[in-house]
């Protein structure tokens, strides 16, 4: 049984250790919105240099060095006053993500596990492009493939909302109907399908989740998703929904936003962090969790368990002083992306 581990304990980390021996991967960060003007985390009249380390936000390029992060999924998300130019806010994000990419200073475009592993050998760090909401190819299947001839390896259907892929985790009201995945949602998974793109169920309400379980062929993942078992909030899956992500061959990465953690934002600790990573740990294995922190994507209010990137350090020692063996935490803290993004996109 692993032993219980707190801050008090942690065992300081020395540049060469066990954690900066990892390919560590993050499924979901929110920077873009930042680096496009559009923060959750600093003051309206401050900029953002991603390649600076910064007073704010949780996530750059040195903190992604820091917390020895070899790739980063970057999502592309429209927010709700943005959802009628969902498409062309969707591109201006894209291109501010291939500026950094296009900097030379340390971080390139992957598009698949190969380039992450060429980018490692070379001494970089690889981003990867996700769309979060399917609102940013309105009712087109040729948009989702100009995206991909882009870069776009990964897509959550939805977010919060309806669309015309599916309906969201945030429409739970009798106002908002009822209904899962559409038609053109099952057209968009299997385009997505065959073209080589992660299909994210994160955000999608419980019917729609089944609609596509029942379609999917290829692995699914929860990008940033916790436990509903711990904290039950509609955006948590249920141990029955990681089980059957499981059985697709996919992954259920562990997020730090607050509201996911703990409903008490005093409550929001690391620890307990652990304790969602650990439950989905007990449920289906250590060959189907990963972290997904939704950096850049939630504020202080609801509490903040892990302050920036840098930190990540921190999971790798209390996985192993639990006693998990360093095969494991090397599946947890990236393996386990890698072999999802190797079967997916190659």
């Amino acid at each position: 049984m692993p032993t219980t581990f707190t801050d008090r304990d942690k065992v300081p980390r020395s540049p060469g250790g066990f954690h900066d021996s990892l390919l560590v991967i993050d499924g979901h960060a929110d920077t873009v919105l930042d680096l496009s003007g559009l923060s959750y985390t600093r003051p309206k009249d401050r900029s953002r240099d991603f390649f600076a380390k910064g007073e704010y936000g949780h996530l750059d390029f040195p903190r992604l060095v820091e917390g020895n992060v070899g790739c980063q999924v970057f999502a592309l998300f429209t927010d709700d006053q943005l959802v009628p130019e969902a498409t062309s806010h969707t591109w201006r994000m894209l291109e501010t993500m291939e500026a950094q990419f296009e900097a030379g200073r340390g971080i390139v475009l992957a598009k698949n596990a190969a380039e992450i592993l060429a980018a490692r050998a070379a001494g970089k760090r690889a981003g990867m492009l996700s769309i979060e909401g399917g609102e940013a190819i309105g009712e087109s299947i040729d948009e989702l493939r100009a995206f991909y001839g882009r870069g776009v390896r990964l897509m959550g259907l939805t977010w919060n909302r309806r669309n015309a892929l599916a309906r969201g985790a945030g429409t739970g009201t009798a106002a908002d109907g009822v209904g899962g995945l559409t038609d053109f949602g099952r057209k968009v998974v299997g385009e997505m399908e065959r073209l080589g793109m992660v299909v994210d169920v994160s955000h999608l309400s419980d019917e729609a989740f089944d609609d596509l379980l029942a379609v999917a062929e290829r692995p699914l993942v929860a990008s940033h998703s916790n436990s509903r078992a711990l904290v039950p909030h509609r955006r948590n899956l249920d141990d029955a929904q990681v089980e059957r992500i499981a059985k697709t061959g996919g992954l259920v990465g562990v997020t730090f936003a607050g509201t996911f953690v703990d409903a008490d934002p005093a409550k929001v600790t690391k620890e307990r962090v652990m304790e969602h990573l650990e439950h989905f740990i007990s449920v289906v294995g250590p060959d189907h969790v990963g972290l997904g922190s939704d950096f850049d994507g939630f504020t202080e209010k609801y509490g903040i368990a892990f302050g920036s990137a840098s930190e990540l350090p921190w999971i790798t020692d209390t996985l192993l002083r639990r006693g998990h063996s360093q095969a494991d935490v090397a599946k947890i803290m990236g393996g386990n992306w890698l072999r999802v993004l190797t079967e997916i996109c190659g």
